[in-house]
Order: C-alpha cells, then structure tokens, then sequence
C-alpha cells in the first residue's frame, strides 16, 4: 500500500482535475438519490389522484392537527402522572409495589411516545410551511399534469447526471493517464541508471513487463480509486442517508450485517492482492519466453526446435492461465458476498418495514422504530433507497479487485524505482583538463553480485596516445576491465585512475564523454543512418555526419548501396546490412563523439577480411594523439597496437609488445599462429 500511496502523491499535483472529480461525483450522488426520491410522490400523490400543492395543504393541516392533538394528550398524560405521583406521597400508597411502579412506567412512556410524536409533526409542519410557496408556485395542478411534471424531472435529472458523469470519466482518465506517464517516464530513467548486472540477471524482459502490463494495472487503479472508488460511496452515502431520514433506527437494524461484509472483503483483499503480484511475475516470464524465442529465431529455424518453443509458451501461458482464474475466483467471490450480503440487508428491510406498516405499529422487538407508524409511500421509499445503495456497495466488489492489482503493481514498479544503484556521481566531483596523460589500474580485484572473482590485483598503466591489446582466454577479465574504466561497475578493491584521481571522483558525464565505445554486437537503432551516426553527439551537424562516416570508410557504401543515403531507416522495418556495414557505421558514431579514449571489443571479431581492412585504415588514422584500447585475437589487429596485455585468471600474465609475445610468451605465440590459419 505504501507503494500505491506514492504513485497518488503524483496523481495529487492535478488539484483543479481532482477538484472536479469531487464535484461532479457529489452531483451524480445527489442526482442518484433524488431520481430514487420521485417514488414517494408518485405513490403517495399521483397515484391517489392528488396533486403536489393540495398534498402538501393536506399534509400540512393533519401535520398541525396531529401536533395539537399530541399537545392534548401530553397535558392529559402529565395531569395523570402528577396525580400518580400525588398518590404515592399518601401513606395508603406503597412506591415500591409492582403494580403502581408499572402504571407509572407505562404513563411515563406514553408521555415520552408523545412528545416524540409531537416534535416530528411539529418539524414536518414547519418544513412544509416553508415548502409551501414554492410547491404552489411551480408544481402544476392535477394528478396528470403533476406525473409529467415529476417524470420531466426525472429524465432532467438524469440528462444532468450523464453529463456529469461524462465530465467525471475524462477527468479521472486525465488525471490517471496523466499520472502513468509521470510514472513510466521516472521507472524508464531509473531502469537507464541501473547496474548492468541487474540487465544480466533479470533481463530486459522483467523491465518491460513491469513498464507496460504493470503500468497499465496501476493506471486501473488509479481510474478505479479516484472515479469509482468516490462516486459509488457517494452515491452510497446520498441513499443511506435518505434512508435515515426516513426511519434511521430501522437503517440501523437491516445494516447489522454490515461488519460481516467488512470482515469478508478485507480478507478476499489480501488474497487479491498476492494472487494479482503472482499473476504479473507469471507474465514477466512470458514476456522473457517471447523475447528468447523472437530474438534467437534463425537458431529456432535452424535446429528445428519449433514444437519445443511451442511448448515452452504453452506452459507459461498455462501458468498464467491458472493464476488468472485464482484472481477471477477471488473476484466473484467478492462479487457474490457483496451481493449476498446486500440482498440480505434489503430482505431484512422488507420484514421489519412490512410489519411496522401492516401492524401499523411503531416498535419492533420492543424497540421504537418511529415516532408515528410509517406509510405505504415512506416504506417504499426506504426500500427504494436501500436498492439505490446496494447497487453502488455491489459495484463495489469489482472496484476493490481493481484496486488490489493497482496496489500489487505498484510494489513491483517502485521495486526497480527503489533499486539501489551502487555507481553514483561523486558529492564533490573532480574536474580534469582533456586529454589526460595516463589511465592506472592499481591493485583492482572485482566480483560480480552472483559469481565467482573475476579480477585479481590488476596493475596496469596506459599511457595516453598509446594503443594496446588486451587478450586472454575467456572468462579472464577484458571485458570487466573495461566496464569498470568506463564506469559502468566500481572495483571492490584497488583503483581505476586517470592522472593518479580515481575514477569515482570525476563526474560520470564527463568521464564517459572521454570515451568511445564500439562492441562486438553493434547496436543500431530504429532511425536514419545520418541519426545513428549522430546518436551521442546531437550537436553535431549533417557535414560532421559525412565526415565521421568518410574517416570510418563507410560514406561510400551509404551513398551507393541503401536507398536513401543517410536518410534510410535502419530497423526492423528498414534495409539490411551486413555486419561489417554496421560496424563501420558504428565506428562513425565513436569517430564523431570525438574521444580521448577508443575502446574497441572484439570489434573486428565477426568481420570480412575487406572490412577489417577499411576499419584497420581508419583506425590508424584516428587513433593519432588518442588512447586506443582493443580487446582482440585478431593477429593482423594486434600487430597496429604499441603494447599487449596478456590476462590470465584475472591478472596480468604477460605485458610486451607484438614481437616481444610472439618471441617470449607461448600462449601468445598460439594464439597469433591459430588465427593466421584459420585466415589462410
């Protein structure tokens, strides 16, 4: 719930939308009681054949007539009770015996009976009087003209209520709509900040479950809380309080049962709320499965592994399917007690009410219900209220399982909102001047959250303007090694330094604004080629575009071979490239940020021979005056580095120069001899 609470702390900045929504709430509410309201006179004057102003003269004469009447009785009821009282002062008269205590108990309740009824014609008198003008003024004359007359107002009334209603719907739809995309736009920039592990862990299918069928529950319940959630218990509200206004102690009596129907929907709201959080993780591997079997389809193609993806998606959908039919059972559950327990209240109604107005009596199981027995009219209408009641308390049920699934999401959502972040910008950041002169690694061991040690104690300093290789077996720590001097992770121990200041000082923008980074798996996204290549240096105008794209040997192929030079989409719905276009595409985008660092990772590893070639020209060219990281075992690469690393379980193994290895180091001399054959 505290989650749900924070997600209306952003639907409250909308006042003047959420004021609306109470007013026009509170006029459908009115609206709904006083169209239940136009039952009494219907049975109490038009179908008796009277009129609305000769009703309330009627009315108004037996109000003051039984008044005075209820005044008589009073002062013949007080004589008796002071003769009463006379009596007991003689001393032929015993206070204490049963029969004279009982005469006196019994004047003493006729007397309260009668002040009671007194007072309630004394106030209806009074309300008519002041009715009366009015009545007489705009109420028409006769039984006919006065039916149109109340069914005109019913269907104003309710024309009134539609609009209103119109106007509460899109007011609520704003406010929520409004508030999930606040929501989706604070979830997106935390699930940017986010640890790479967390990606490797979990998988981006998690972070898009959440953001889109997560959402899309809260924004439910948004809708929910802030339109039906105020509406029906106004609308509620308006009846019972009709209602009281009718007989309160006989509201009183059939809303006995209220507390059992409280006790049910707290319990069924809680499982709810755990079958909802349980149906949405299940949805959570669904998306994961889709992403999988969509993302490796030419390896589905290949191996002919279709039926076993079909059948994996057939268990996840089950899964779901089955924690979907717990939330639709705890749902009607909650539907059919509210309706039960609803029904159970009017049935109680209509025999207390049926026996007062048959028995024309005034108690029930010797407790007064009313000052003076009811009417047919005035029972009627309380029943009328109390079905106008049960019909917003039903509506209820389903506005309550709404709001527990909203309640569920948004614990999963503020979960990744809440996630700590363990690289964070300095309070106090250092500024450097660029270039710096050298990048140190001292004594840096790292472990991943969930795995084993995967760095040992790296020494390494890399001179600026220096090229260098890093190679090793897999598992050794290149990678790693990289992430942490691009900041994406901090060492457990040791330091990743520029100039002898760690890393962690200097400002994450400023730091990876010194860096170029080209991987192995190029990521282009759904847009032009001129903005992939712009992608990092917005700035950047059309001629730096074609002039990064020129250094990177890929203008030609852009001009020639795609449809519409730098303007053709790339993407799911755009052209195909092949993977040495997309890398130099992708080494455009590097050469136009304009680095002090160039980090190629296994960059040229799935490459033609032509490509490497072209990307091995612009390489030599741009590194000039730049730091040039590699991680490669590509020989012709590593023989245009200035020095190689040699990593092995998590140190340096060996650090030398291309001919230094292939002379002294075994593993390097193998290496370099098992990628000239597979090249021959």
């Amino acid at each position: 719930m505290k989650s749900f609470r924070r997600v209306l702390r952003i639907s409250l900045r909308r006042k003047m939308s959420l004021v609306g929504i109470l007013l026009s709430s509170l006029v459908i509410a009115a609206l709904w009681g006083a169209n239940i309201g136009t039952l009494y006179p219907m049975v109490e004057v038009v179908f008796k054949g009277d009129d609305l102003p000769s009703y309330v003269k009627e009315r108004l004469a037996s109000s003051k007539e039984e008044a005075n009447e209820q005044t008589v009785k009073i002062t013949h009821l007080q004589q008796q009770l002071a003769s009463l009282e006379q009596q007991a002062t003689s001393p032929d008269v015993s206070a204490d015996d049963p029969a004279f205590q009982q005469k006196l108990s019994s004047l003493q309740f006729e007397l309260s009976s009668a002040e009671l009824a007194r007072t309630a014609s004394e106030k209806t008198a009074e309300w008519l009087t002041w009715a009366e003008p009015w009545v007489n003024r705009m109420a028409p004359r006769g039984a006919f003209p006065t039916l149109v007359f109340i069914v005109a107002m019913l269907v104003g009334g309710t024309a009134i209520k539609l609009v209103a209603l119109t106007i509460n719907l899109m007011l609520v739809q704003y406010v929520a709509e409004g508030t999930v995309m606040e929501l989706r736009e604070k979830y997106f920039r935390k699930s940017l900040h986010l640890d790479l592990d967390h990606f490797g862990q979990n998988g981006s299918a998690n972070l898009t479950s959440r953001l889109t069928n997560d959402v899309a529950h809260i924004a439910v319940g948004i809708s929910t809380l802030l339109g039906r959630l105020i509406r029906e218990p106004l609308k509620m509200a308006v009846c019972l309080v009709g209602a009281a206004t009718v007989c309160w102690r006989l509201l009183l009596l059939v809303l006995i049962v209220s507390p059992v129907m409280a006790l049910v929907m707290q319990h069924l709201s809680r499982a709810i709320r755990r079958a909802s959080r349980r149906a949405m993780e299940e949805m959570s591997s669904l998306y994961g499965m889709l992403n999988d079997a969509f993302g490796g389809i030419h390896v589905v193609k290949s191996f002919n592994t279709q039926a076993y993806e079909r059948a994996r998606f057939r268990t996840r959908v089950q899964a779901y399917f089955r924690r979907s039919m717990k939330v639709a059972l705890y749902n009607t559950l909650a539907r059919s007690s509210s309706e039960l327990l609803g029904l159970t209240m009017v049935g109680l109604a209509i025999l207390a009410g049926g026996y007062l107005v048959i028995n024309q009596q005034t108690h029930l199981l010797g407790i007064r219900m009313s000052p003076r027995p009811l009417d047919v009219g005035q029972v009627l209408l309380f029943f009328g209220l109390l079905i106008g009641a049960s019909d917003p308390a039903r509506k209820l049920s389903d506005v309550w399982t709404s709001l527990q699934r909203g309640i569920a999401a948004s614990h999963r959502v503020y979960e990744i909102i809440d996630e700590p972040i363990r690289v964070t910008d300095p309070h106090n950041p250092v500024h450097l001047d660029r270039p710096h002169k050298a990048i140190q690694f001292k004594g840096v061991h790292f472990q991943y959250p969930s795995g084993p040690m995967v760095l040992r104690g790296i020494d390494l300093t890399i001179e600026h303007g220096e090229t260098i290789a890093l190679i090793g077996p897999n598992g050794c720590g290149k990678s790693t090694l990289i992430n942490l001097l691009c900041r994406f992770d901090d060492p457990h121990q040791g330091e990743v330094c520029f100039d002898d200041v760690p890393i962690n000082r200097l400002p994450t923008r400023d730091l990876r604004r010194r860096i170029a980074l080209v991987n192995q798996r190029t990521v282009l996204f759904d847009d032009t080629i001129e903005n992939n290549i712009r992608y990092g240096s917005p700035s950047a105008d059309a001629h730096d575009v074609v002039r990064a794209a020129k250094m990177a040997f890929a203008d030609d192929f852009i001009r020639r071979k795609t449809p519409d030079g730098y303007q053709t989409l790339l993407g799911s719905g755009g052209v195909r490239l092949s993977g040495g276009q997309m890398q130099r595409i992708a080494l455009a985008r590097a050469f136009l940020r304009d680095p002090d660092i160039l980090i190629l990772d296994e960059a040229t590893s799935q490459i033609d021979i032509e490509s490497e070639q072209l990307i091995h020209q612009a390489l030599e060219t741009f590194l000039e005056g730049r730091t040039g990281i590699m991680i490669t075992h590509r020989a012709s690469t590593l023989a245009m580095t200035d020095r190689v690393a040699v990593l092995d379980l998590g140190q340096v193994a060996d650090v030398g120069t291309h001919r230094q290895l292939l002379a002294s180091n075994s593993f390097y001399r193998s290496l370099c001899h098992s990628d000239m054959a597979d090249a021959a």
